[in-house]
């Protein structure tokens, strides 16, 4: 039986933002300092704040980056590690939205189901869905998307020949991870290389009989000290001084590390793989399973806090294979090579499956828009669509660098806006034959290639080009032009 939903009409506001996890809360922060005559809200469609890191309950979960550049600008990490759980992710930015009173802005259980620009209102027509099963029209002057790149209801179903089909055990996506899933003392398969994958074989291997990385090809990984704070600098140094000057020699490490290796990709191969055999166990080889097919950073770089990844197998609680799937049968997996790896439960780590705008169904005077389908201004904005950015991170930095430069601009656009008395800003490529399209995300990861559909796409010049270093465009975000590739609209009388 449907239960009846209700309707009613909400007020107007000047910006919606769509998602109370990181990209949402630090563009509230930016709007709120920026922009304090302006009234917005948070529209989250969960209970929590915190996205990614309230809703991926697995083992080990935790960032992939470190806390000092995945952290806010304006609330500075202060722990004494650098790679943190994903429960103190979650925790900071409660308090950090709490602190900045943010939180009272933030409507959870509030999910956009559609979102309709009208040219003739100048603002856009939300149809909002609230955990009670409510449906409240929300109007706005600006949306701002910073729900992520994936796909929170459905997890990526890896192509493994029998796996659906044949296999009697437990099949566990990391992303849907069963609170009551026991494997204490059980054969587990993680199928996948990259940075969840490496996560979850320490942590699993604390309680499971054994564990078995299955890779089709390897990543290259980074063992890390993930101990902050013992530096000359937080001895001498306000702390404050200290916690910014930390956050800034971890940008440009990164940044040194990304670019050393696109330079010297045959120097980079060599240095990592030779990090990674001496941590390796006798019984476990280099090659095949840590020497890559591809170049340093042409997939994004692993890292595994203090080594935890290979002390497990060096403590011969775990191992990994390489190899591809033949077929798999009720309690195995059968390679191409004839080798069977016996399994309880196979966990698939194989990557996400992309959505950009949380599967909000994006109208323009009643059209529908394929957000995948356009070209994105400044990695900000979409071409022809008014009003409306999205935010998406750095794939060779930490996402938050790349939220801080879209909250910048969208800032700006929205200052300029008041300032001139215009109603609207939209992206417009007048000769789209000038550009090469290029990929937004420049990765050779399989789930991002497949994926590539599903997202915008940048150019090769202009404001369409997209980003590549954090100091460069942070300081177009806050110095370069607005109105190149923009179009305005002035608000009526």
């Amino acid at each position: 039986m449907t239960e009846k939903v209700q309707a009613q009409v909400a007020d107007l506001y000047d910006v919606v933002i769509v998602g109370a996890g990181i990209s949402g809360i630090n563009t509230a922060h930016h709007i709120r300092t920026q922009l304090p005559n302006l009234n917005y809200a948070i529209f989250e469609a969960r209970d929590k704040i915190g996205g990614t890191w309230d809703l991926f309950r697995y083992p080990g979960i935790r960032s992939d980056t470190d806390l000092q550049t995945f952290g806010f600008e304006w609330k500075l990490w202060v722990e004494k590690r650098a790679i943190a759980d994903g429960a103190s992710i979650a925790r900071y930015l409660h308090e950090a939205a709490e602190e900045d009173c943010i939180l009272p802005h933030i409507k959870f259980g509030h999910r956009v189901d559609s979102a309709n620009w009208s040219s003739e209102d100048q603002a856009w027509n939300m149809v909002v869905r609230t955990s009670q099963n409510s449906q409240t029209t929300v109007r706005a002057r600006f949306l701002v998307l910073g729900s992520g790149y994936y796909d929170y209801k459905e997890p990526l179903k890896p192509q493994i020949p029998g796996l659906y089909e044949n296999f009697k055990g437990q099949i566990v996506h990391p992303q849907f991870w069963p609170e009551d899933l026991e494997y204490t003392g059980k054969k587990v398969v993680i199928i996948g290389s990259g940075a969840t994958a490496i996560t979850l074989l320490p942590n699993v291997a604390k309680k499971a009989g054994h564990v078995t990385m299955l890779q089709r090809s390897p990543t290259y990984i980074l063992s890390t000290d993930n101990t902050v704070g013992n530096s000359w600098t937080y001895r001498v140094l306000p702390k404050s001084w200290a916690l910014r000057l930390s956050r800034w020699s971890f940008m440009w490490m990164t940044a040194m590390i990304f670019y050393l290796c696109r330079a010297f990709p045959g120097k980079a191969r060599s240095k990592l793989e030779g990090m990674v055999a001496e941590q390796l166990p006798k019984s476990i080889p280099l090659d095949p399973h840590f020497r890559p097919r591809y170049q340093p950073w042409d997939q994004r770089l692993c890292f595994t806090p203090n080594g935890d990844f290979f002390e497990s197998m060096r403590e011969g609680k775990a191992a990994v294979e390489t190899g591809h799937v033949e077929t798999v049968t009720e309690h195995a997996i059968i390679l191409q090579s004839g080798q069977k790896l016996e399994a309880d439960i196979v966990v698939t780590a194989t990557g996400l499956k992309l959505a950009l705008g949380g599967h909000i169904k994006v109208s323009v005077d009643g059209e529908q828009i394929d957000l995948a389908n356009r070209y994105a201004w400044r990695t900000a904005m979409l071409q022809d669509v008014p009003n409306l950015a999205f935010i998406l991170g750095y794939v060779n930095a930490s996402w938050t660098l790349g939220a801080e430069a879209t909250a910048h601009i969208v800032c700006r656009v929205l200052q300029h806006m008041e300032k001139k008395g215009l109603s609207s800003a939209t992206p417009k490529l007048r000769n789209p034959s000038s550009i090469r399209p290029v990929p937004i995300w420049n990765l050779e990861s399989t789930y991002v290639k497949e994926a590539a559909s599903d997202l915008p796409k940048c150019g090769d010049s202009g404001p369409w080009k997209g980003r590549t270093n954090y100091f460069w465009d942070l300081c177009r975000a806050k110095y370069g032009s607005i109105t190149t590739g923009l179009e305005f609209t002035y608000a009526q009388e």
